[in-house]
């Protein structure tokens, strides 16, 4: 079963030995699905104007933005999932299923409430061009709430090779959609819409239904220990937004024209570095969501490792690179985006890594850590906000705002360890 759950309902616990081939396994094809999202960013930016290709880079950043409370409730979610499936707890981990079909309904009624409240102030103050715009973004909120929980379900149960045949369909369907779309409509609109296709991959899940079918009366999650759960959840997800995308809602609030399209491809390169070896982070979560000692640490550790050295490696080949990537975007030498990669491949490796110890935290239940996490990513959006007003000066600020933040949750993170971390919270 090569340590994880392929087949059948029975909760089993992984072979911890094998947990760094499950996250070489997801990582190789989030590379591969990398490759595929990156042709869609080729294949718009040679098909849509530079102005155009960054509305659509700003607009995905925002649909992320509206994503978040399902994204923080999907994250509690999973790692009770794992939690209860690594303790062999069968019952009330089929009840907790069925507890969350009901979950997901209010959720998504919910946020479609939510989304419509805040689009237009938030539109406003973020400088979109146009209400269409905000239409479809909208509309990939609410199909990216079942895809979150798709995600997680995945994740929680282990589901690691179904998870990466899901990730290798969405970009197969992006692609797709992009290419038919942004040639009839040459508009970011049709860019846009293409993530939100690209959905439709989870619903391959629904081959495997039988396996989530649930035997007893539906848990409800909504417990004292969850509903904590969720608020740290909440500051740690929050915080991972900020460290991730949330230069882009500044760029979006300053930038315009072709220099945010400039600006966005330079971030795509940047932000390719952590999304690529993000697959290790979710073996790391669902292993360490239920196990935190002995042999499970170590082989934590030991992906942990692997993780910061597939960081190490992309930086390398990202600034050895960088003139080719993009002329693949635009189908021509682009100098002013090309200067703007190198500050990009060392602040989003920083990323990466401060990502690494705050979902460690999250998953242990290291409450402190994780909430400094997010303190941390709302302070790093701040500083950029307040000084990166051209994208020179976001250039300057971001590596020494990421490296600061580092620095403090690493000695965070260092300090759980030795006093917490070989024997679990």
């Amino acid at each position: 079963m090569n340590g994880t759950i392929e087949a059948g309902t029975s909760p089993v616990v992984p072979r911890h030995r094998r947990l760094w081939q499950s996250g070489v396994l997801l990582s190789a094809a989030g590379f591969l699905a990398g490759l595929g999202n990156y042709a869609f960013q080729g294949l718009i930016g040679r098909q849509l104007d530079r102005a155009e290709y960054g509305y659509v880079n700003a607009t995905l950043s925002f649909v992320g933005l509206l994503s978040l409370p399902l994204l923080i409730a999907s994250t509690a979610i999973t790692h009770y999932i794992a939690h209860f499936r690594a303790s062999g707890d069968e019952t009330r981990l089929q009840s907790l299923l069925d507890g969350c079909k009901k979950l997901l309904l209010r959720l998504t009624m919910g946020g479609c409430l939510l989304a419509i409240v805040v689009v237009k102030p938030l539109s406003d103050f973020f400088n979109f061009p146009r209400g269409s715009l905000m239409l479809t973004a909208l509309l990939c909120v609410l199909a990216g709430l079942w895809g979150a929980y798709g995600a997680g379900l995945c994740q929680g149960l282990a589901w690691f090779k179904r998870l990466a045949a899901i990730s290798l369909l969405a970009a197969a369907l992006r692609i797709l959609f992009g290419w038919v779309a942004t040639r009839q409509y040459a508009w970011a609109e049709a860019g846009v819409a293409a993530s939100g296709f690209a959905v439709l991959s989870n619903l391959v899940l629904l081959y495997w239904r039988n396996e989530l079918r649930g035997t007893g009366h539906a848990l409800s999650p909504w417990t004292k220990e969850l509903g904590q759960y969720l608020l740290v959840g909440a500051a740690s997800v929050g915080g991972g937004y900020c460290f991730m995308q949330g230069d882009l809602l500044v760029a979006q609030r300053y930038f315009a024209g072709e220099e945010l399209g400039t600006y966005s491809a330079a971030g795509l390169l940047g932000r390719a570095l952590p999304m690529v070896v993000a697959p290790m982070l979710t073996v790391l979560f669902t292993s360490r969501s239920g196990h935190r000692a002995g042999g499970a640490l170590r082989e934590q550790l030991r992906l942990l490792g692997l993780y910061s050295a597939g960081l190490g490696f992309g930086v390398v080949g990202l600034l050895v690179l960088r003139g080719f990537f993009v002329v693949l975007i635009f189908g021509k030498p682009a100098p002013e985006a090309a200067d703007m990669v190198g500050a990009f491949a060392v602040t989003m490796a920083l990323v990466g890594l401060i990502q690494a110890l705050g979902m460690w935290a999250l998953a242990s239940r290291w409450f402190k850590v994780a909430l400094l996490y997010g303190g941390l990513g709302l302070a790093y959006w701040l500083v950029l906000f307040a000084l990166g007003k051209t994208p020179e000066a976001m250039l300057r600020v971001m590596p020494w705002s990421a490296a600061a933040a580092f620095v403090v949750l690493f000695i965070a993170w260092w300090v759980a360890m030795r006093t917490t971390g070989r024997e679990g919270p």
